[in-house]
């Protein structure tokens, strides 16, 4: 960043008051004008996970992998002392949660079988992308509350294959 003079800008040191751009405004008024402003992001993980779906007429129905894709897109107040609206590293950190799991209908009765052995990824209803979408939506807008922020997910794509997704925004929750 360069001042209106072609100078550094200098950090405000502890006690000072705050800058000032050269229309006599705060940064954070310059930015956002005289309204709060609203501020979105994008992040894309990937992951490795095994599902099946329980309810479906189709070899789906039997145990097999993926290598998941998932896009979110979250809005909102970015902080004022980071500037940052979420940490991509905790995005990152909700959709790995699935990595290398095996993802299961919590009445599939293969869970009962595979938690002898590991530790089963359940979820409310067969585990297709669309649900999926969802339950990574629900994480997400929760690490968003506990951080305090008023962040939100407003659009989450999973990515099953490189020719199929779940789309699934704020009016679809």
């Amino acid at each position: 960043m360069v001042t209106s003079k072609g100078e550094s800008p200098r950090v405000k040191q502890q006690g000072e008051a705050p800058m000032v751009t050269s229309k006599g405004r705060s940064p954070r008024e310059s930015q956002q004008g005289n309204a709060l402003m609203a501020t979105r992001i994008y992040k894309e993980v990937s992951f490795d996970a095994s599902h099946r779906l329980l309810h479906y007429d189709g070899k789906c129905r039997n145990l097999h992998g993926h290598r998941w894709r998932v896009e979110v897109w979250l809005a909102g107040e970015i902080d004022i002392q980071t500037g940052i609206l979420v940490d991509f590293n905790v995005i990152r950190d909700v959709v790995e949660r699935f990595d290398h799991q095996v993802i299961l209908n919590r009445e599939d009765p293969m869970v009962a079988c595979l938690e002898k052995f590991q530790p089963v990824v359940t979820t409310e209803g067969d585990p297709s992308s669309e649900v999926l979408a969802g339950e990574i939506r629900k994480f997400l807008d929760r690490e968003c509350q506990l951080g305090g922020g008023g962040a939100r997910v407003v659009r989450i794509r999973v990515w099953e294959s490189d020719t199929c997704y779940a789309e699934r925004d704020h009016e679809g929750r």
